[in-house]
């Protein structure tokens, strides 16, 4: 597989990278696909943890900081601590599944993860060893140093509105976008966002794609490193997924915004701007 640098270093991982590394007793592969991907066969020694549907709509401090203990609780149980396990997420391609597993762990103060960059299919096509077998996992405490900056709650993203050195990206699908699909109590934007779905971070084969044509395509829509980056999309996975393309940028700050347009939209006490309204 063709080697690509980027300036955010050690956050994506070749399958002959990985392949080196398996059995190491510091070592946690995370298989993030669903259970039956899992189960028809998966990297040696994987753990399954598959975040999707485990969602956050409301940041306020109580429910925000029970989500995250959950979140937390749920890691530890696949043997994740945070000082001397390098972590590995996966899935079929370079999606928002094993990139929002990397934003948790980040946001909890692991300092040794990354993703497998073009998942399972480049795993695969590498020919690289696959099995069926599957053993429980030893749980693990996960003390977490709890990284606030990595995060956007509601407040953040209402408080960030009109600042010049804040760039809000809307990471949905043009039709959620433009309101053609509402998927909230409203249809609509957060005011000033940009907009560029997620999956234009990944090339043809589902590797992200190199990092001249990542950072060309978001300093088009002036997302540059010396603003502050807030994506977001219906429940923060896609968004996850724009936060890793920027941080392979060496974006110094980019925070998720969890709870994103379900709760911006539901929440009727919060502004909302009508892309498809503009001139």
């Amino acid at each position: 597989m063709e080697k690509r640098e980027y300036t955010g270093q050690g956050l994506l991982t070749t399958p002959e990278a990985l392949a080196k590394k398996l059995g190491q007793p510091n070592l946690r592969v995370i298989d993030a696909r669903p259970a039956e991907l899992f189960a028809q066969g998966h990297i040696p020694g994987a753990a399954h943890f598959d975040l999707f549907g485990i969602s956050l709509i409301d940041t306020s401090p109580a429910p925000l900081k029970a989500f995250l203990f959950m979140i937390a609780h749920l890691f530890e149980m696949r043997g994740v601590d945070l000082d001397e396990k390098e972590v590995v997420l996966y899935e079929e391609n370079s999606g928002m599944r094993a990139a929002r597993g990397l934003w948790f762990l980040e946001y909890f103060g692991h300092r040794k993860v990354s993703v497998l960059d073009g998942g399972f299919l480049a795993w695969t096509q590498a020919g690289c060893p696959v099995t069926t077998v599957a053993a429980p996992p030893k749980a693990i405490e996960f003390k977490t140093a709890e990284r606030r900056e990595l995060l956007a709650t509601f407040e953040d993203v209402l408080n960030s509105l009109g600042k010049q050195n804040i760039r809000t990206v809307d990471t949905r699908s043009p039709d959620e976008y433009m309101g053609r699909l509402v998927r909230a109590a409203r249809g609509g934007a957060i005011p000033g966002a940009v907009h560029l779905e997620w999956t234009n971070n990944l090339d043809l084969t589902g590797r992200y794609k190199p990092e001249a044509e990542l950072r060309e395509m978001y300093r088009k829509l002036g997302v540059t490193p010396d603003k502050e980056a807030i994506p977001y999309c219906q429940g923060g996975y896609r968004a996850a997924h724009t936060y890793l393309a920027l941080r392979l940028l060496g974006f110094p700050k980019v925070r998720n915004y969890l709870g994103s347009w379900k709760e911006w939209g539901d929440r009727l006490d919060l502004p909302i701007e009508k892309p498809w309204e503009k001139k």
